[in-house]
């Protein structure tokens, strides 16, 4: 599913409005024909598509992260898959205030890239690999991931965000990323270990075993990668549960 598709960032435009806009055959701000079975004005829907097209041709994500709500945000994939940016960070701990970021990765352009604590993990570092990013993902990220970039390395990540957490419980994926990978049939080299784990490795290489170092990084960079295909499996499904059976045949 595109931005295209959508009419719901419009004050006034619902699901359910939306729905019988793609019902009757309105699909894209193309077919848009000035009549909305809804609250909302014809000229404010004509108003947002002139804005939106503007904004959509100069490839600013922020407007469509701005406008389009929370749980629609895995609408915007499609259009800025280029410039889309993957994350996931290692801590020692839960409290972004007292604990560290150990490992941080980021997948963009099917490479990733990791930094790691004591190393080459830096808030310059990460703004660098970040700069030009149009949409970030994560899962969980927002109550965790997000916060402790922005605590430890004042970052500002306030570009358009996929939450994979809750895309997923719309479809009823629920459980942690591993959980919810096997579930959807993403395999892994090492899924026994999980975020208990990493903190206990990052402990062990503080105390001088290198291999603990590799298996975190592993372990870390597999959570970042996978994200991608969790994403890709995600926004199709939705994409055939939410905007498919309201099209016209």
């Amino acid at each position: 599913m595109r931005v295209e598709n959508s009419f719901i960032p419009v004050r006034g435009v619902g699901e359910r409005t939306e729905r019988k806009l793609w019902e009757r055959g309105v699909t894209t701000w193309d077919a848009f024909d000035g009549s909305v079975p809804g609250p909302a004005p014809a000229d404010r829907v004509e108003s947002f598509i002139a804005t939106a097209w503007e904004r959509l041709d100069d490839g600013d994500a922020a407007f469509f992260g701005e406008t389009f709500p929370g749980e629609c945000q895995w609408r915007l994939y499609e259009n800025f898959r280029a410039g889309t940016a993957f994350v996931d960070i290692e801590t020692t701990g839960l409290d972004r205030h007292t604990d560290d970021v150990t490992v941080v990765s980021c997948h963009r352009d099917g490479a990733t890239e990791t930094f790691v604590r004591g190393r080459d993990l830096t808030g310059d570092r990460l703004a660098r690999h970040l700069d030009g990013a149009s949409l970030l993902v994560t899962f969980n990220g927002k109550r965790f991931d997000v916060p402790f970039l922005e605590e430890a390395f004042g970052l500002d990540l306030s570009l358009p965000h996929v939450d994979l957490m809750y895309p997923c419980r719309r479809l009823d994926l629920t459980g942690g990323l591993k959980s919810i990978e096997r579930q959807v049939g993403i395999d892994r080299d090492r899924p026994d270990l999980s975020g208990r784990d990493a903190v206990r490795l990052w402990r062990e290489y503080e105390r001088g075993d290198e291999r603990a170092l590799e298996t975190l990084v592993s372990y870390n960079r597999d959570d970042t990668a996978n994200l991608e295909r969790l994403l890709d499996i995600v926004s199709t499904r939705l994409h055939e549960r939410v905007f498919e059976p309201a099209v016209p045949e």
